[in-house]
């Protein structure tokens, strides 16, 4: 019998408990047990685990987050990192890993196969920024969060005559801020991949007052990027263990500036954690059981240092190299979207 090693890492997304799901369940079914590591890449190096049999997966397609718990570990910033995984793998008689996580837990992936260590990625993040697959796990339950999101606060936005501007995830690419302003009928999306001109903005708004519009939403990225800065807004200057600052706070950056122009008030929603939390979408359980199969068909294949992918409604096997070796932009054929009702 065959033994998968199972490890999900970095942030976590609604969908995550549906792949695990599905791997250990449709390993068993061809003969393949399954062992969860804990806490991402830390587990796997402090051989932190547990068994995952059909009954420990029966009953979580629906719960969000994580069974196995994550971090942000990066096992090349400890010097003995790889020996200890390579350790942790003999001690458990590991064949193969299925990693879920975003580009830095698949980078490590990645890494690793040069050390014979053999891998298979799943792609999760709410950004939905890994290339070479349309969809990520968590894209489409965050998506329907800043929908529901931006419809609320409509309400308050035209009972009151206000400026309210929610700011949602999206590192270096805007997918969430543009796909759910336009979902949720935001009257200007700012994303990472257009710099945005604040006087731009306040143009719009005062646009839609003199047709009578006393009241304006705003989506914007909290990777978007305003022109008269050199850098993004940081709420946090330290780097964590891939190299990654803390974005946060653009939001609040666009209200004050607009304050003082306004003679309505500006508020802000930093929706953080709510948009990634909670239940998964049926689109990201389906997506997540697809991946999970997936990930084991390709390892009955041999075929390892890939990562499951989703193009059009074909799941795939793609090189993780190649997912990894550059970011997924919004599609300049949908930049139009941005400005469709200005």
């Amino acid at each position: 019998m065959q033994r998968v090693g199972i490890l999900t890492g970095g942030g976590d997304s609604p969908g995550i408990n549906a792949a695990i799901r599905s791997i250990v369940r449709f390993g068993y079914r061809h003969n393949i047990a399954a062992i969860g590591f804990l806490e991402g890449w830390k587990g796997v190096m402090e051989n932190l685990s547990r068994p995952l049999g059909p009954e420990n997966v029966s009953g979580i397609l629906h719960i969000g987050g994580t069974i196995l718990g994550s971090s942000r570990t990066n096992p090349f910033k400890n010097e003995q990192g790889v020996d200890r995984i390579t350790k942790t793998l003999e001690q458990n008689a590991i064949d193969f890993l299925v990693a879920i996580g975003g580009d830095d837990t698949l980078s490590v992936a990645h890494k690793l196969a040069s050390y014979g260590i053999q891998a298979i990625g799943i792609p999760q993040t709410i950004d939905n920024d890994i290339a070479l697959t349309d969809y990520c796990i968590g894209f489409s339950s965050a998506l329907g969060v800043i929908t529901d999101a931006l419809d609320r606060l409509h309400t308050t936005a035209f009972s009151h005559h206000r400026i309210l501007i929610l700011e949602v995830m999206g590192r270096d690419a805007g997918w969430l801020s543009l796909m759910g302003g336009v979902a949720g009928g935001a009257d200007i999306i700012l994303i990472p991949e257009q710099d945005f001109s604040v006087a731009a903005v306040h143009r719009q708004i005062l646009n839609r007052q003199a047709r009578k519009k006393h009241f304006s939403i705003i989506i914007i990225a909290e990777g978007a990027k305003p022109e008269k800065l050199e850098s993004q807004v940081v709420n946090e200057a330290e780097i964590d263990a891939f190299g990654h600052v803390r974005l946060g706070g653009v939001g609040q950056y666009v209200a004050n500036q607009l304050a003082d122009k306004m003679r309505i008030p500006v508020r802000v929603t930093n929706l953080a954690y709510l948009q990634r939390g909670g239940r998964p979408s049926p689109s990201d359980r389906i997506l997540a059981t697809r991946f999970g199969a997936a990930a084991i068909e390709f390892a009955l294949e041999r075929r390892f240092d890939v990562m499951t992918a989703i193009q059009g409604t074909t799941i795939k096997a793609v090189s993780l190299a190649e997912a990894l070796g550059k970011q997924r932009h919004i599609d300049p054929g949908l930049l139009y979207l941005v400005n469709l009702f200005e």
